[in-house]
């Protein structure tokens, strides 16, 4: 059974349209497309589907989330966005900043994520300790991506691979440097460089090292890393699973 998703108006509809152009204008001018991708992802990744709290309602709006230690650094996100958002007072906090992680893809070359509005704004941030740690191993993933978002396996490979983008910075995550080369492109080469191994210069944390030790996910790593297009492809799916947790479930 597929999801049914909330009706929005036909001016809603409109102002996502157009707060889109206003996105990637904002984006390609910042170059923040990974900011904004991990803004989209942290707000999501706080569901629990066991309790149906936190996930993408808008709450990373409030500064009692933004103090979470895993948001480090979202603060200027939220900063960056605001003028746009003011533009367009009819969308969700919701709806908004998930649209800014599906606009930071396509900016950066990745994969259209399909994107449906509809998300109400909740006014309580959701507990802290929801986010994966880094510094852990498979097991953690799957506590937190499968036990507690309720996703996959192939959801944790294929949303790893969105290293691609972006860096880690030493006074907000204790890790620095980027995972590849070039981390403005979105592209599969999270997964080329995990299978070359630690090279001068470049970032693999425990949970990306974690994926070569486990059965079922170093084979989607090897995949991933022959096949572009694939991972292309199970992204955009994991993608939008990630950012309507919570949402418009079946």
């Amino acid at each position: 059974m597929g999801k049914c998703y909330p009706a929005v108006s036909e001016e809603y509809n409109v102002a996502v349209d157009k707060c889109k152009r206003k996105l990637r204008g904002l984006i390609a001018e910042k170059s923040c497309a990974p900011l904004m991708l991990r803004l989209a992802w942290h707000s999501a990744g706080t569901y629990d589907h066991s309790t149906k709290t936190g996930g993408p309602f808008g709450t990373m709006r409030h500064k009692g989330e933004l103090a979470h230690g895993a948001n480090n650094g979202l603060d200027i996100a939220v900063r960056l966005l605001e003028p746009i958002k003011e533009q367009f007072p009819i969308l969700s906090y919701g709806d908004f900043y998930q649209l800014a992680g599906v606009v930071a893809v396509e900016i950066a070359g990745g994969p259209d994520v399909p994107f449906h509005p509809g998300r109400k704004d909740l006014s309580e941030p959701p507990v802290e300790g929801r986010l994966p740690n880094a510094t852990l191993g498979n097991d953690h993933l799957r506590d937190v991506f499968v036990k507690q978002m309720g996703l996959s396996d192939k959801d944790i490979v294929t949303l790893s691979g969105g290293h691609t983008l972006g860096r880690c910075h030493k006074e907000r995550s204790g890790f620095e440097g980027p995972w590849t080369s070039n981390p403005l492109i979105f592209d599969n080469s999270y997964f080329k460089e995990l299978l070359t191994g630690e090279k001068e210069g470049l970032l693999q944390l425990p949970t990306d090292k974690a994926l070569l030790q486990d059965p079922v996910f170093r084979p989607l790593v090897e995949k991933y890393a022959a096949d572009e297009d694939a991972f292309f492809a199970d992204y955009a799916e994991s993608h939008m699973k990630l950012s309507e947790l919570g949402f418009a479930e079946a």
